[in-house]
């Protein structure tokens, strides 16, 4: 529970609640602050103790479709009007307008030809992770690297994550990847595959990790293989 009152929420941090030095340092820091309103206190707590919110994921699906638009639509289309289209067959830049493109991805999301992990932040959608398989997501990056050493295709590829303004650097992408993970095990598993930035001793541009971080793959269990970019590699994990 978080308290209101600044010198309260230091008090009863420091005496009642067992979670060592750190947590209760961000409370006296904070209690430091009088004129704090309730929300601005609860936003700087979490960020003084790297508060992560508890998420759930649900599957991009036509029960799902107008949570995703809202989200799209809240952010232009993504990416220009992308509507994370970029990756089928059709979603080719230039060809279509972002009108277009939203009733294009809509249809495949009704036929079920389209699949995302969606991140719900209680009723609000607040990112997602594509995932499908390399049929339906053909048109990776790198496509020439990725050919030369190329044995066979995946069963599935995770091609892109996108996480709306004021949810990010919470834990969206880490429960997207999550969510995705889950959705493709109860789809049957097999080989999947991705292509994230290594951002190791650098910093990288978020515009650039639209298909996520190297490091956050590895967390979640995959294996890098082949290096297609000057920073992107190929990273594997196996469902069964």
């Amino acid at each position: 529970m978080f308290y209101s009152s600044g010198s309260a929420a230091s008090r009863d941090i420091d005496e009642r609640t067992p979670l060592g030095p750190g947590i209760r340092s961000a409370a006296r820091e904070l209690a430091a602050v009088p004129d704090f309103s309730y929300v601005d206190r609860v936003r700087e707590w979490r960020r003084l103790v790297g508060f992560r919110p508890v998420f759930s994921t649900r599957a991009l699906a036509a029960g799902t479709w107008s949570d995703f638009a809202q989200l799209a639509e809240d952010h232009h289309g993504v990416w220009a009007g992308c509507w994370c289209l970029g990756f089928h067959e059709e979603g080719r830049n230039g060809i279509h307008t972002p009108e277009q493109r939203r009733a294009l991805k809509e249809a495949r999301v009704r036929a079920g030809r389209a699949h995302a992990a969606l991140v719900f932040d209680g009723a609000e959608c607040v990112g997602w992770c594509q995932f499908g398989s390399a049929e339906e997501l053909p048109r990776i990056k790198h496509q020439k690297a990725y050919r030369e050493g190329l044995r066979e295709l995946p069963d599935w590829r995770i091609t892109c994550f996108f996480v709306g303004r004021g949810h990010r650097h919470r834990g969206v992408a880490d429960a997207a990847l999550a969510g995705a993970l889950e959705q493709i095990a109860e789809l049957g598993g097999g080989t999947v595959e991705s292509y994230p930035e290594d951002t190791a001793g650098r910093k990288v541009s978020a515009s650039f990790l639209n298909n996520g971080t190297l490091a956050m793959f590895e967390r979640h269990g995959f294996t890098r293989g082949r290096q297609i970019g000057k920073h992107r590699w190929i990273v594997t994990r196996v469902l069964s």
